[in-house]
C-alpha cells in the first residue's frame, strides 16, 4: 500500500509541475529596460532593482495571469532604440512627455508629478531660465531638458544664450551635480525629486530652486511609462492604465511616493 501512495504522490507532483509550466507558458514576458542610475526612480542596491518606478511596475503586474514582468539594466540611450527593435515591451526610467516621443510611442497614465528645478552652488537661487542666461549647463542630447533649453535659446535670441554642453549618457546625474560644485558648469535643470535626492545622498553643497516659468505644456513634471506604438503595445497600455487607476485609488502610489520621495508626488485618480 505504501508504494501505491508513493506512486500517487509522484503522479500528483508531476501533474502539478506540468500545470505550472502550462500556466507559465501562457504568460507574456514583459521585459522593462532601465538605466538603474536615476535614483530615486530606478537604481540598484546590492544587485537588486530598487526605486519608485520599479515598485510601481511590480505592483502593476502583481498577480497578473497574463503578464510576467522582468527588468533589465541598459544604457539610457539604448532604451528607446530597444523598444523600436522589439527587444523590450515597456520602458520605465522617469520618462517625461514630449511631442517627438508621442509620435513614436504610447504613454501610460502618469504615475508621478514633480516640477522643474534648477540646482546651482549654495546661495545661487535661479528660479527661471532668464536667470541662467549666459550660464553653462550639461545635458544629454535629445533629453527633455535639452529641448527646453534649446527652445529657450531660439525664442530669446535677444539675450545671452544658455551655454549648453552635451555630455555622454555615461555621465551620471551625481557626476553632473559634482561638476557644478567644482565649477565646471554653473547649473543643472532637472526634476526636483531627483535633484534633492541625489544632492542629499552625495552630501553636495548645492541649492535647488523650483522653476517658476511655465515650461512646455500641462504635461510638464508628469512621469510616464512608455510602450511601442503597435498592437501589443496598445494591449499592454490598456492593462497598465487599468492597474494604475487601482493603485491610485487604494493608496499604493501615495505610499510608494512617501517611501522614495519623502512626500506625496503621486498622481490622483479622476
Amino acid at each position: 500500500m505504501k508504494w501505491k501512495k508513493a506512486l500517487i504522490l509522484v503522479v500528483s507532483l508531476g501533474v502539478l509541475l506540468l500545470s505550472s509550466k502550462a500556466y507559465a507558458d501562457k504568460q507574456t514576458v514583459v521585459t522593462v529596460p532601465t538605466d538603474s542610475d536615476t535614483k530615486p526612480f530606478t537604481y540598484k542596491e546590492k544587485g537588486k532593482f530598487k526605486g519608485y518606478d520599479i515598485e510601481v511596475v511590480e505592483a502593476i503586474f502583481k498577480g497578473s495571469k497574463k503578464y510576467d514582468v522582468t527588468f533589465k539594466t541598459i544604457p539610457f540611450s539604448s532604451i528607446l532604440t530597444g523598444l523600436d527593435a522589439g527587444r523590450y515591451q515597456m520602458a520605465a526610467n522617469n520618462f517625461n512627455y514630449n511631442e517627438e516621443r508621442a509620435e513614436k510611442y504610447l504613454f501610460s497614465d502618469p504615475i508621478s508629478k514633480s516640477n522643474y528645478a534648477i540646482a546651482a552652488k549654495d546661495g545661487e537661487n535661479f528660479d527661471s531660465l532668464s536667470a541662467v542666461s549666459g550660464k553653462s549647463v550639461e545635458v544629454y542630447a535629445g533629453a527633455n531638458y535639452a529641448q527646453i533649453l534649446e527652445n529657450w535659446n531660439k525664442q530669446h535670441s535677444d539675450k545671452k544664450p544658455i551655454d549648453i554642453k552635451y555630455v555622454a549618457n555615461t555621465v551620471t546625474l551625481p557626476q553632473r551635480l559634482q561638476n557644478i560644485e567644482n565649477g565646471k558648469v554653473d547649473f543643472l535643470i532637472y526634476d526636483a525629486i531627483s535633484l534633492k535626492t541625489v544632492i542629499k545622498d552625495q552630501g553636495l553643497s548645492l541649492t535647488v530652486t523650483d522653476v517658476e516659468d511655465k515650461l512646455g505644456t500641462d504635461k510638464d513634471g508628469l512621469e510616464f511609462l512608455l510602450f511601442p506604438r503597435d498592437k501589443e503595445g496598445k494591449a499592454l497600455q490598456k492593462f497598465v492604465n487599468k492597474r494604475i487607476k487601482v493603485l491610485q485609488k487604494n493608496g499604493t502610489l501615495s505610499k510608494l511616493s512617501q517611501k522614495y520621495f519623502g512626500g506625496d508626488f503621486s498622481t490622483k485618480s479622476k
